[in-house]
């Protein structure tokens, strides 16, 4: 008989007297654990039993044989997270085209600040292309002194480093300009995500080959089927762009262009071009189809601002929000209102908060990692009182900006603006602890 049969063997003959002896030590402890609970408040709601099924009867897990160890050369996440992915919906499609669409990473079951490859959002305007990495070529061209071809493996030999840095599409919370569209965080805002990634300053390899001093403007051009191209000027070229491989210490996946891809730190992931393959100096912009037709600023008066590049200052709260309410809470619990702030022209400052909509603010704490044009998570712990409330965050960064309201930003931008909207989003949280997506605005104006 094998040491596990003779295990089950045992536990089999001598359950009734572990079942006895477990149940006799939860209740002279039970006791205890509820007064100390009760004391802080913070492990709230907790319901203790002195019969817990799961604590005195063997769990399945723990009286058989795990999977073997190399089973998933290629770890994946337990099955019980099965809902934790990306999602997707036609309204967020090109006329329900799923090539020309955008998924969404689920920012509510998210821990810190670095978004897991797996769930990191995806933007894709010709679906998602499978490169060759020995067939892979990047050329650097046009007002350059020396122009050249590189391999991935020659790209590689060049110095790296990484960054953390977050991602967003410049239309992230679009569906939102004239009023609440989806009661849900993932759909709101969920086009955003925080990676570490590895590559190359761009400045390293045109010190290496010369920039002519007439070169302004910078085209990046995609070879996936749709040559996703934008301009970009030398001075942000200049300053921090990379050319990326690796995505949290690994290669990035097709999805987010590999082999390599641009990264244009704090400024609209649209102009991250993927499967990159040419990058080419001029001195007058290329006004791309995404620049001209689309990712343009329309204002108030009608007309658009082009070459509208960094991300303004934004936060969100992540707990609670419609995915993750607080309908399990009692009066008087303590509870941690937690968010993610962001902004592409520096680092976060401060976080406020407020559970009126607006009238009064309370400052979060910082938590973690505060790194310029990377996430920065937000925490405030709150007195539960069991009534409705109306809870924002409003970020601030080191350039001096503030997050506006809806109010604030509508007199700048109008409702017709869809990229670049970085008002405080509102949560109401109801009598019976449902959350749900509503705006606070002062201007009495439904349109």
């Amino acid at each position: 008989m094998s040491k596990i049969s003779e295990n089950n063997l045992e536990t089999t003959t001598t359950n009734s007297v572990e079942q006895s002896s477990r149940r006799d030590f939860f209740k002279r402890t039970a006791a205890y654990s509820v007064s100390a609970i009760a004391a802080t408040s913070i492990l709230a709601p907790a319901k203790l039993s002195a019969d817990d099924e799961n604590i005195i009867h063997h769990v399945e897990w723990g009286t058989s044989l795990g999977d073997e160890l190399n089973k998933y050369p290629y770890g994946i996440p337990s099955k019980y997270e099965h809902n934790v992915v990306r999602r997707t919906s036609s309204l967020l499609s090109s006329a329900g085209d799923m090539h020309a669409a955008v998924s969404m990473t689920p920012l509510h079951e998210l821990e810190g600040i670095i978004t897991p490859n797996g769930l990191h959002f995806v933007r894709t305007h010709n679906g998602v292309a499978h490169v060759d990495p020995n067939k892979f070529r990047l050329m650097i061209h046009g007002l350059v002194d020396k122009p050249i071809v590189l391999t991935l493996d020659q790209l590689k030999k060049y110095p790296s480093e990484s960054r953390i840095l977050f991602m967003e599409c410049p239309a992230n919370g679009a569906a939102e300009w004239k009023g609440p569209q989806f009661n849900s965080l993932q759909f709101v805002k969920g086009m955003m995500s925080n990676a570490e990634w590895t590559g190359v300053r761009l400045k390293t390899i045109l010190d290496e080959i010369g920039l002519k001093p007439t070169a302004k403007w910078m085209l990046a051009e995609g070879s996936d089927g749709s040559e996703m191209s934008r301009t970009v000027p030398v001075e942000k070229v200049l300053d921090d762009a990379m050319i990326v491989w690796a995505q949290n210490g690994e290669a990035i996946r097709p999805e987010q262009g590999y082999p390599v891809r641009l990264m244009l730190p704090g400024w609209e992931a649209n102009l991250c071009v993927k499967w990159l393959k040419r990058l080419e100096f001029g001195a007058e912009p290329w006004y791309c189809k995404e620049e001209t037709s689309k990712y343009t600023v329309l204002t108030a008066s009608g007309k658009a601002i082009q070459h509208f590049y960094p991300l303004e200052v934004n936060s969100i709260i992540t707990t609670p929000c419609p995915e993750k309410p607080w309908s399990d809470l009692k009066k008087g619990d303590l509870v941690e209102v937690e968010g993610i702030a962001w902004s592409g022209h520096g680092t976060i400052t401060a976080v406020d908060i407020s559970f009126d909509g607006g009238d009064n603010y309370v400052e979060a704490s910082l938590k973690g990692l505060v790194l310029p044009k990377s996430w920065t998570r937000f925490s405030y712990m709150y007195r539960y009182e069991g009534k409705p409330l109306l809870i924002q965050s409003r970020a601030m960064d080191d350039a001096g900006y503030v997050q506006p309201s809806v109010t604030q930003e509508k007199e700048i931008i109008g409702v017709e603006g869809v990229y670049h909207r970085n008002s405080i989003c509102t949560w109401e949280v109801r009598q019976d602890g449902s959350v749900h997506n509503v705006q606070v605005r002062t201007d009495n104006c439904p349109s």
